[in-house]
């Protein structure tokens, strides 16, 4: 008899992906899930006050568990607040991560904030080296990938027809041979699932273009 690990018994882990909620999250209904993730933009614009109100909406959340990455809307997470800003959510439950993984039940996350250079917001890094080195310390085993922005055209095009997504984040995702789920938002146009190459592509933005919470969380599974 072939003795089998006991992961393979595993039953599918349900992932509900939100992402780009800019201070919009009470009118959101959020399905039920073992896992809640929010990829980044909770706020319009830094607002600790604003992360306090998150931090109690995702508190009374049913979800076992919950992980948050920043935005570049989320300047509180970049500036003299940052300290602050990570433990209002840790007190609240809430896995926050930042270029930094965690494993639940068997399954390996990891999240990161950055994007190519958008205006003046925050976690902004130019094109090329700089993008690079964050996303090189993806690590090879990564199951659910959580960035802020989307790779190159993959649910990044813009009103205006501009694909905006990270071109080294595409090509580091081609090295992660383990990968079965990408999470994302910034690109509010994007909104949608898309599977490539055995990879699930999610952009969950909750708002549209004109910032109104239109959309609906995605259920996913890992």
């Amino acid at each position: 008899m072939v003795k089998r690990d006991k992961a393979f018994y595993r039953a599918p882990m349900k992932i509900v992906a939100i992402s780009d909620t800019h201070e919009r999250h009470k009118l959101i209904t959020l399905p039920d899930g073992d896992v809640l993730v929010h990829a980044g933009d909770i706020t319009k614009n830094g607002s600790i006050d604003a992360i306090r109100e998150f931090a109690a909406f995702m508190q009374q959340a049913p979800h076992t568990h919950k992980i948050v990455i920043a935005g570049n809307h989320d300047f509180c997470f970049e500036n003299e607040l940052t300290g602050e800003a990570e433990e209002i959510l840790r007190q609240s439950g809430v896995i926050y991560l930042r270029d930094s993984g965690v494993t639940i039940d068997g399954v390996k996350f990891w999240g990161s904030p950055w994007q190519p250079w958008f205006f003046d917001w925050a976690f902004n890094l130019q094109r090329g080296s700089e993008l690079a080195e964050k996303w090189a310390l993806i690590p090879e085993d990564t199951n659910v990938l959580i960035t802020h922005g989307p790779p190159y055209e993959v649910s990044d095009c813009t009103i205006e027809g501009l694909h905006v997504g990270c071109e080294e984040l595409s090509k580091r995702i081609e090295q992660l041979h383990h990968l079965k789920l990408h999470i994302f938002g910034h690109i509010h146009e994007g909104y949608g699932i898309v599977k490539l190459g055995g990879v699930t592509y999610a952009n969950a933005s909750i708002c549209d273009v004109r910032y109104r919470p239109v959309n609906a969380p995605l259920t996913l599974f890992a």
